[in-house]
């Protein structure tokens, strides 16, 4: 950023390196640079570009009208909202191709539910975590699953790229694993016995037993990859700006007042809880 001052020949300068930058945006290239009216390096001064899922509730899902809502939805837009920006896009993607979007420039962050994990801060940077659960295999109540043995030899469904896909590679070694783009085309399958169940998130997992009959087979905890938001690797200023708007959010009660909302009846993690309700 240049500043003016009083000497003409230091005028002469800075208006000849803001011609200099200004050509440089118009010839193209990667992300937005970082000015006085875009501290956050935006692809769009003033207008956040979310990269989300359509099918994920409670967390994104679009309703009725096409629009996107949910915890992670209202959550993030509160949060733009305390860094100053209320221009927020979302835009539904496969989650396989979701970070890689994020990544190289085609979205300003990711806000999915994702859990942040070593290999992902190789391709992302995230905020702090706002959110922790369990992971969830969901039958038929007589699919014959009751423990992670009843998986051996069955067919289970897993979203490509997602939490429960790394740990089913990893444990559920004599189980065959079956990759779709989303939730949705998962239990479709198990509907249909193509498969014998899907491994997929806790709260998620809630609304497809009520809709179709199906059971949590199986619930395993996981609070060491919580959820944060994906942003390009290196944006310091929007990280830093993220990550003070969720302690706000945090501790002024909106994050609990909206995880009552959305989970009802679910454990609530007191981390995320204001420090004058946590216990020492």
């Amino acid at each position: 950023m240049t500043q003016r001052t009083h000497h003409r020949r230091s005028a002469i300068v800075a208006l000849a390196a803001a011609a200099a930058l200004a050509l440089s945006a118009c010839a193209g290239g990667g992300s937005a640079a970082e000015t006085e009216d875009n501290p956050y390096n935006l692809i769009t001064p003033g207008q956040i570009r979310v990269a989300s899922l359509g099918d994920a509730k409670p967390y994104t899902f679009t309703d009725e009208s096409g629009e996107f809502t949910g915890f992670d939805v209202e959550l993030f837009t509160d949060v733009a909202s305390r860094i100053g920006v209320d221009d927020v896009v979302f835009t539904g993607q496969d989650f396989s191709g979701l970070l890689a979007a994020v990544a190289n420039g085609q979205f300003d962050v990711g806000v999915a539910a994702i859990g942040i994990t070593d290999e992902r801060k190789q391709t992302v940077d995230f905020s702090e975590g706002y959110l922790a659960g369990y992971l969830t295999v969901m039958a038929h109540p007589d699919a014959g699953i009751a423990d992670e043995a009843g998986l051996a030899g069955k067919r289970l469904g897993v979203v490509q790229g997602t939490l429960q896909e790394a740990y089913a590679v990893k444990h559920f070694t004599e189980t065959e694993l079956v990759r779709f783009p989303d939730n949705n085309a998962a239990i479709s399958a198990v509907n249909s016995g193509s498969i014998d169940a899907h491994f997929l998130d806790y709260e998620a997992a809630k609304e497809y037993g009520e809709q179709y009959g199906l059971v949590n087979a199986l619930d395993i905890p996981s609070f060491d990859a919580p959820a944060g938001f994906a942003i390009a690797k290196g944006n310091t200023e929007f990280q830093q700006a993220l990550n003070e708007a969720l302690a706000a959010a945090m501790e002024d009660g909106t994050w609990k007042e909206l995880y009552e909302k959305w989970f009802p009846g679910s454990p609530m993690p007191e981390q995320y809880l204001p420090s004058a309700e946590q216990t020492e």
